[in-house]
């Protein structure tokens, strides 16, 4: 069994990744404040709905504060992978929040359609404004880091989210202020919950399938088959698991038949020129092949356990 970590953060990007995500968290729980008295004070349910969604966000970033923190702990006896799945977690628990919400928000924006209240405006587009620089700001602070890591992904999408639904719940308070047209309020409400459940179900099924072990997108098995069984001395490959462990490790098992009964040392310089040909061609870093002669079991590509 061998082992190739392609690590991508260094430690003081892991320091600036937890400093971040604490300023998102006071800022939005600064902005979920405001929202909530002005959205109560100014009988906006777009404003209160942005509040419920701040206040995920809050929830969101530090449930992915504390998975960012536990991925970094070492492994042990115990914990032989120690808590690297643990951001992966916080970002489906992340998409499930962001989908119950919606689905909240379009129930509340129904009601409101049909029973349609004069609203403070004036208190709308304050809020939204206070609101769309909070969000903007921990949408720059966290942008770096949604490019490369899943569960800073998921944090970023209810930030910038929120950040659009702020934008429209200040021009919905702008079409109130002038135009008394109150049931904007509904209408971008709802428009809110459908683009929440969009980049949820989106995030939920990537997640989704990290956590359940399928085999990624971009790596087809078969054409792993069709390279390895080509190599000198190999006679077939099968009884395959490809697997991501979390966004940076990938992770092939598999049992090898040989030709010949080769001694451990000729395995072994097989073994380092598969490795090479699954990273540079499949992004796979961690490989463990079981070597075989003559064993009379299943060849299939793919075999249930």
């Amino acid at each position: 069994m061998t082992h190739k970590h392609a690590h991508t953060h260094t430690h003081s990007h892991q320091k600036l990744t937890g400093r971040n995500l604490l300023l998102s968290i006071l800022l939005n729980i600064v902005i979920t404040a405001a929202q909530v008295v002005g959205g109560l004070v100014s009988g906006s349910l777009s404003l209160l709905s942005d509040a419920l969604h701040n206040f995920s966000d809050v929830l969101s970033l530090i449930v992915s504060y504390f998975a960012n923190r536990l991925a970094k702990k070492e492994a042990s006896i115990k914990r032989t992978f120690g808590f690297k799945r643990a951001e992966i977690m916080a970002a489906f628990i992340n998409a499930l929040s962001l989908l119950t919400i919606a689905i909240i928000l379009i129930f509340e924006a129904v009601e409101r359609l049909f029973n349609p209240q004069e609203i403070s405006a004036q208190i709308v587009i304050i809020l939204s404004g206070v609101a769309i620089l909070g969000n903007g700001l921990s949408v720059l602070l966290l942008r770096k880091d949604s490019k490369i890591n899943m569960n800073m992904r998921s944090a970023y999408l209810h930030l910038i989210t929120d950040l659009m639904a702020s934008v429209a719940v200040l021009a919905g308070g702008v079409l109130m202020r002038f135009y008394e047209i109150f049931w904007i309020d509904s209408v971008l409400t709802f428009a809110i919950a459908v683009y929440l459940i969009i980049v949820g179900y989106d995030l939920l099924k990537r997640s989704f399938k990290i956590l359940m072990l399928y085999t990624p997108d971009t790596i087809e098995v078969r054409q792993i088959v069709t390279i390895v069984n080509a190599l000198p001395k190999v006679k077939s490959i099968h009884h395959i698991h490809v697997w991501q462990l979390n966004e940076e490790e990938t992770h092939l098992e598999a049992h090898i038949d040989f030709e010949s009964n080769i001694q451990v040392s000729e395995f072994g310089k097989t073994l380092i020129e598969i490795e090479k040909i699954l990273h540079q061609k499949f992004g796979i870093n961690h490989v463990t092949l079981q070597p075989e002669f003559g064993k009379k079991d299943n060849k299939d590509i793919i075999v249930q356990d």
